[in-house]
């Protein structure tokens, strides 16, 4: 059997996954600075602490309402179905008074503990030049505990893939379980709306995912007041159950949350299931602090949103004692009865929106940078934005997202049933993520091992017991996020293995530059005017498709450009850093462009200033671009084989064009091609 399917992988950057470390890409990190502490990080290492939050543009009150709509909108909706989860899930216990004071200590203590300390206090000190993120954190880690070339990929950066699949899991629940808890708001005002829920949450979800293509720039300025409403509305109601019953107080206490596990043992730890869903925001956080910095998203949560989260929780906890159905639906029973509900559904739905949207368009960077760094094919990105360019559209994700999202509510229809699928990949990632920031403070802010490992146990000793929890769940429900997981673990590794591969193959192909130089005068019979731009994936040597050019036409331009993109370890490379030039003579240049990992590559726009620089004072369409496309033989000879290497052939041969992705004109391009067995 020998199928082939083509790539144009061949000549071309597409290598442009530095960080994946595939051979045919060298590493381009920024000099190290002082750290906070005064002493200097280790070379090649990218500095932390890191920047200031003066490059956010805005006044701090601004930025503080945009982090409450974009930052907190994930975390803050949990109000909606974590009681119900932990109260009147199929783990969930009786609300006894004794057991209300114990989930309550609970959810608090998790919130305090996991999001304020790890992530406020510490995860977001570890920023790669103001970016967070798992895929940020990984950047940040030195080569040597990176993945290793010749289709290896390193522990640590296989966690990371596993961690950031597990995301692209709790990006298909999110929505579903988010709008669905909201519109069931509808159901306990009468029960004859009752079989409108699903259908209404369905509609606000096609609707949700219909406009991503428009762009989140016009919404995006109301969602931080809309969000502010939804906290003080959150804390106003959380104040006026608190205030029927203050004893409830006492479970601020952390004796309740410890006695609660001595009174109900393995029950108890299961119940933790639903406990983490009062966190699952923790990591959006940390990957959304690019946008709005430490400093405004550290006020948001201290000032607005964590006492908001706690007084609801308080207050919830109170209604619960004096009416324990109410954990049926604990939001909703906090409300005076009449038409307050229909007000609060509304309010609900779009809170639900917003957190829905803020998720979207995490799932959207996320894959931008997995693209990037050489973990993911290249897919389609749209910029929706002339001015901010974070602000992207994936249209195959985004259909990939819609479908799903739709599916579960029709499949589950409730958000208790839901609920049940929940907290497994949020766990696994925050779990992930502590392990990935212990190297880090080991080797980048070079802790001592004591120390660290010390951080590292406080932060697994709330991540753990999570995660195994959820994993209860895992038959539940839990299996949805797990083999989305899976799913997107085998994209990431078979292209990082299949990408390495085919850079060792190229680098074999190449050719020496001085005997190619030397050899050129012989081997043409004349050059052409204009100019030749041949996409190399390596930054040295001549690539396989210049060698074909020459052997097959003889003929080249009378200027040749070697062009290669170099992903660096920074979230964007300046314009004025952009290119570097080598002239390797002959009338033969080198030009290395710089891009950051949260960037998309122009070729033309970025190549014409070098040219220029160089001398080359040229129209751009008097460039012509030499690309290579290689047919990808499922063979007996490569090196990859198995279930890794067919899946790489079908993501090759649905990738993204070269042509398209570079952003080159197609009517100036030439294609050639090889055969190649990886």
């Amino acid at each position: 059997m020998s199928p082939s399917e083509r790539s144009d992988t061949h000549g071309n950057p597409a290598s442009e996954a530095r960080a994946s470390r595939p051979p045919e890409v060298r590493a381009a990190v920024p000099p190290a600075r002082p750290s906070s502490r005064g002493k200097p990080t280790k070379p090649g290492v990218p500095n932390l602490p890191p920047s200031e939050d003066g490059h956010h543009h805005g006044t701090l009150t601004a930025l503080v309402i945009g982090a409450v709509g974009v930052v907190y909108g994930d975390i803050g909706t949990s109000p909606l179905y974590t009681m119900a989860e932990c109260l009147h899930g199929p783990h969930g216990l009786a609300p006894t008074p004794a057991n209300v004071y114990g989930i309550i200590s609970l959810i608090v203590w998790s919130i305090t503990m996991v999001v304020t300390v790890k992530y406020l206090s510490f995860l977001m000190k570890a920023d790669n030049h103001g970016e967070g993120g798992i895929m940020a954190l990984l950047a940040l880690v030195p080569s040597e505990n990176r993945p290793k070339p010749s289709g290896q990929v390193g522990k640590l950066a296989l966690l990371v893939i596993i961690g950031a699949a597990l995301l692209f899991g709790d990006g298909i629940i999110t929505p579903a379980i988010s709008v669905l808890s909201a519109t069931e708001g509808l159901s306990v005002a009468t029960t004859k709306l009752q079989p409108y829920v699903v259908p209404l949450t369905v509609t606000i979800l096609a609707g949700l995912f219909a406009i991503q293509k428009k762009g989140t720039g016009g919404i995006g300025k109301a969602f931080g007041p809309v969000m502010v409403v939804w906290f003080a509305v959150l804390a106003g109601l959380g104040l006026y159950n608190i205030t029927k019953d203050p004893r409830i107080l006492g479970a601020l206490s952390p004796h309740h949350a410890l006695s609660f596990f001595a009174r109900n043992g393995w029950h108890g730890f299961r119940v933790l299931g639903g406990v983490v869903l009062a966190v699952t925001g923790g990591e959006a956080l940390y990957a959304d602090m690019g946008h709005f910095g430490r400093n405004p998203i550290r006020v948001a949560w201290l000032g607005l949103v964590f006492p908001a989260l706690c007084l609801c929780y308080l207050g919830q906890g109170a209604n619960a004692l004096a009416n324990p159905v109410s954990v049926q639906t604990p939001f909703y029973s906090m409300l005076p009865s009449g038409p307050w509900i229909y007000g609060a559904v509304a309010l609900a739905s779009f809170a639900t929106i917003i957190a829905s949207q803020a998720l979207i368009s995490g799932a959207f960077s996320l894959t931008q940078q997995a693209i990037r760094l050489g973990y993911f094919p290249r897919i389609r990105i749209l910029h929706t934005s002339t001015e901010s360019e974070g602000q992207i559209f994936l249209p195959m994700l985004n259909r990939g997202l819609a479908i799903s999202c739709i599916a579960l509510v029709l499949v589950f229809r409730k958000s208790s049933e839901l609920a049940a699928a929940y907290g497994l990949a949020v766990s696994g990632t925050m779990a992930i993520t502590s392990v990935v920031f212990y190297v880090v403070t080991r080797d980048n802010w070079g802790w001592s091992r004591g120390k660290s490992l010390a951080l590292l146990l406080v932060f697994l000793a709330f991540d753990l017991p999570f995660l195994g929890a959820n994993a209860l769940k895992f038959f539940d429900g839990g299996y949805l996020p797990f083999c989305v997981g899976v799913v997107f673990v085998l994209v990431m590794v078979s292209w990082r293995i299949g990408r390495s591969y085919l850079a060792d193959k190229m680098r074999t192909l190449s050719s020496p530059v001085d005997e190619f130089l030397e050899a050129l005068p012989s081997r043409i019979i004349g050059r052409v005017p204009g100019v030749g731009v041949v996409l190399a994936s390596q930054s040295g040597g001549i690539p396989p498709v210049l060698n074909i050019l020459v052997r097959r036409f003889r003929v080249v331009h009378e200027h040749l450009v070697l062009v290669t993109i170099v992903t660096d370890h920074v979230p964007e490379v300046p314009a004025e850093r952009r290119h570097r030039i080598e002239p390797l003579g002959n009338d033969v240049l080198r030009v290395i462009l710089h891009y950051g990992y949260m960037q998309t590559p122009n070729v033309p726009e970025a190549l014409l200033p070098a040219l220029f620089e160089a001398g080359l004072d040229v129209a751009p369409t008097d460039v012509t671009y030499f690309l290579g496309r290689e047919t990808l033989l499922h063979g007996p000879e490569g090196h990859m084989s198995g279930v890794l290497e067919a899946f790489f052939l079908t993501l090759s041969r649905n990738v993204r064009s070269a042509t398209d992705y570079f952003s080159l004109p197609a009517n100036q391009v030439v294609e050639l091609g090889i055969q190649l067995d990886l």
